[in-house]
């Protein structure tokens, strides 16, 4: 195994040492590119830097709470705003297998003067890749950097990986911070697709007409290889250069949520942000303590109240329960007959009406009221087979008691 080993990394150094020269005839082939801001940087590789705005002021120190809505961000500090790193890659396929490869990668980063600096780096041809790896790790070197991606934990990074070691080359290891599941957590529910194209345009308003949709990347590079046409290659390179920024604009938008989630002007699934803030804090032990703690946990009953105020069912009958719990009797039992006479969905109904029924007798002494809410229970159509059993050995419980 040892000799073999040793026999394709000969092979592996002989190729590279026997790469052919770019001739000039290959250079007025990309002389296009070259006019669009590409430079060389290594064997069939191009590079290109952009700068715009930020969107994000790179400055401000950023919330806590974004450990909250980013979770990828939490048991650690918090990190500048210039260390956040962005990361996209376009490849020839959608699977992980080792037949797909990447060939445009692009980085951006927060700059000083509120810029935010995009790098991307073109593979112009297969053999070129080693190079195309090299030049794109450099930018994973600075250790401080928090990688940023959306759905890159399951497909980019994996990629990225697998083209690494099959190049012979160490994988980077950095912090990641994926924001899909933190997108779909705020609004899977409002727009029902949580593609980034989507979340950009119907949350943020950003403008992406005219854009070559990303799933064109496999047959754009590859028609480039047969043809050597670049003005398809160049839309998908601009294409790559929006992802970036505006996946620049999605962590912004979960920052200013972050800053002031009950009164953001950002629209988002507000239930859902609440269910989950309260079951982060309720998990998450090296936060439960001192000043921090009790900011998160204002905020996040802020939350929850607003979410109950506005009727959201989950997020009423919790803050109800929550309020029993807190010994505010009267305001929880308020909010849980609010329930269970209102337009509730009935497996809310239900849950609220046992709860009713639990406060009546145990706390209240009142067997024929926690009777009462039983049989509300009862006459439920929807409530479920196994509430529906529930209240039954309740109500044949209460119906003993009554008896003795």
């Amino acid at each position: 195994m040892a000799n073999l080993r040793d026999r394709l990394k000969r092979i592996q150094e002989l190729k590279k040492n026997e790469k052919p020269r770019v001739k000039e005839q290959e250079t007025d082939d990309y002389s296009i590119l070259t006019e669009n801001g590409w430079e060389t940087c290594g064997y069939k590789v191009l590079r290109r830097e952009i700068s715009v705005n930020a969107p994000f002021n790179t400055r401000a120190e950023l919330p806590q709470p974004l450990a909250i809505l980013v979770p990828d961000l939490a048991g650690r500090s918090l990190p500048a705003p210039e260390d956040f790193l962005f990361f996209d890659l376009e490849t020839t396929g959608l699977s992980g297998g080792a037949g797909t490869l990447a060939f445009l990668a692009a980085f951006g980063r927060a700059v000083s003067g509120g810029k935010f600096h995009v790098t991307q780096y073109l593979l112009l041809d297969y053999p070129g890749e080693n190079d195309f790896l090299e030049a794109a790790l450099k930018e994973f070197e600075n250790e401080r950097s928090v990688i940023v991606s959306y759905n890159g934990k399951c497909f980019d990074s994996q990629i990225l990986k697998t083209r690494c070691l099959m190049n012979r080359i160490k994988p980077p290891v950095y912090r990641h911070a994926d924001l899909l599941h933190p997108a779909r957590r705020l609004w899977k529910n409002v727009i029902n697709d949580c593609s980034q194209a989507s979340i950009e345009t119907r949350i943020l308003g950003i403008d992406r007409s005219g854009d070559t949709p990303g799933s064109l990347a496999p047959e754009i590079w590859f028609e480039f290889l047969r043809t050597g046409e670049t003005e398809r290659l160049i839309s998908i390179c601009d294409h790559n250069c929006a992802d970036i920024t505006g996946l620049s604009s999605i962590l912004a938008a979960m920052i200013s949520i972050a800053f002031d989630p009950v009164d953001c002007e950002i629209h988002y699934d507000l239930e859902r942000l609440a269910l989950y803030w309260r079951g982060f804090l309720r998990t998450t032990e090296q936060l439960k303590s001192g000043a921090q703690f009790d900011n998160l946990r204002i905020t996040g009953d802020r939350l929850l109240r607003l979410a109950a105020d506005k009727n959201y069912p989950y997020a009423a009958f919790v803050y109800a329960v929550d309020q029993m719990r807190k010994s505010n009797f009267e305001e929880g039992r308020k909010r849980l007959l609010k329930i269970a006479n209102g337009e509730f969905p009935q497996n809310v109904k239900s849950q609220a009406l046992r709860a009713l029924a639990i406060d009546s007798e145990r706390r209240l002494k009142s067997i024929e009221e926690a009777l009462e809410y039983v049989n509300m229970g009862l006459e439920l159509e929807e409530a479920g087979v196994f509430r529906r059993s529930e209240f039954e050995k309740r109500k044949e419980r209460l119906e003993e008691k009554l008896k003795s």
